[in-house]
């Protein structure tokens, strides 16, 4: 199992989660970006992020080298996403959104450049891929949410709020969709965005992650983390000041296939802004007040993480790591 993480200090992180003895093992750290990294997003070995130089960051997570960069964003790049066919162990496509209304689509073979279009008036706040990855929402500063067609490269769809949304989340099925407005979070139909219900948190969210046994998980302001049964809106159990700042970032741990047979996923990892990053077992939730399985200080603040179920050997020793800085991918 591996966690990436992002920084205000321009570094980004690597660790690997053994599950026998629940200790995160640190696999590089490196300063990227020029300046805060924004986002961050991982599958299977390929790790890439997105920072404020208007720049996105690829890296082998495996070997802990650097995959070069790319360049072909004019403002704060401030969300990723991979698309990876579940019988892939490497990601087809990259999807990126900027500060300017923007999305991106690569190629993830050579992460050649396909197409770029203008989604949003204002900044894109987040983007979500269908399980299918033929199409992409998102929700910008000009209070939309945009349905995007990836296979025509187009947007197909556009919407006024109300409100400025600040994350949005497909389901592990891709039957609903979920979007955070300051302290809600509403429920729709990803058919016809239909809203189902919504979710009253005590504090404005920041971060969320759907699990495959119909729970999401939801962390921000109020220093908790939380698990929404979203076909009754109800709490299920929640893991009270998970951390001693805002949570920043949310990861279920279990295989995006199912391979682990565990229908019920139970370790859960969490970053927050005053650079810790914790592994939960969620099952002690119901019981007591659990305590982290493993922990691990960066002494940076973190702004968002990322994870997989992927196996990362570490790096020999003696062999050196090369910069992020010396390699630039091109078309």
């Amino acid at each position: 199992m591996s966690l990436v993480a992002g920084s205000y200090e321009r570094f980004i992180w690597g660790f690997t989660l053994h599950p026998q003895s629940l200790t995160l093992t640190p696999l590089f750290s490196y300063p990227s970006h020029l300046s805060l990294i924004k986002t961050v997003a991982l599958s299977g070995s390929v790790v890439a992020s997105g920072g404020s130089d208007d720049t996105i960051h690829l890296y082998n997570l495996a070997a802990a080298s650097s995959l070069g960069s790319l360049n072909h964003h004019s403002a704060t790049v401030t969300a990723l996403s991979f698309y990876a066919p579940p019988h892939l162990s490497f990601p087809r496509n990259l999807v990126s959104a900027d500060a300017a209304g923007s999305l991106s689509i690569f190629d993830a073979d050579g992460f050649v450049h396909l197409k770029s279009l203008s989604v949003h008036r204002n900044a894109v706040n987040d983007l979500a891929l269908h399980p299918s990855g033929k199409l992409a929402l998102t929700v910008g500063r000009d209070e939309c949410l945009a349905i995007v067609n990836l296979v025509r490269g187009r947007r197909s769809f556009c919407c006024r709020l109300g409100k400025e949304a600040s994350l949005v989340r497909f389901d592990a099925a891709g039957d609903r969709f979920f979007m955070a407005t300051e302290e809600k979070v509403s429920v729709h139909e990803a058919e016809d965005a239909r809203l189902l219900l919504e979710l009253e948190c005590s504090k404005r969210v920041l971060c969320a992650a759907p699990a495959r046994n119909g729970l999401l998980y939801t962390g921000g302001e109020d220093r908790n983390i939380t698990a929404w049964d979203v076909k009754s809106g109800k709490a299920a159990y929640s893991l009270e000041e998970a951390h001693n700042t805002r949570v920043k970032g949310i990861v279920v741990l279990t295989d995006s296939d199912g391979a682990t047979g565990d229908d019920d996923p139970y370790l859960l990892a969490s970053a927050s802004s005053d650079g810790i990053i914790r592994v939960w077992d969620v099952r002690m939730a119901a019981t007591e007040k659990p305590n982290p399985l493993a922990e691990c200080k960066t002494q940076s603040r973190l702004t968002c993480l990322a994870g997989s179920c992927l196996k990362v050997k570490r790096p020999q020793a003696g062999k050196s790591k090369p910069k992020v800085e010396d390699q630039t991918m091109e078309d």
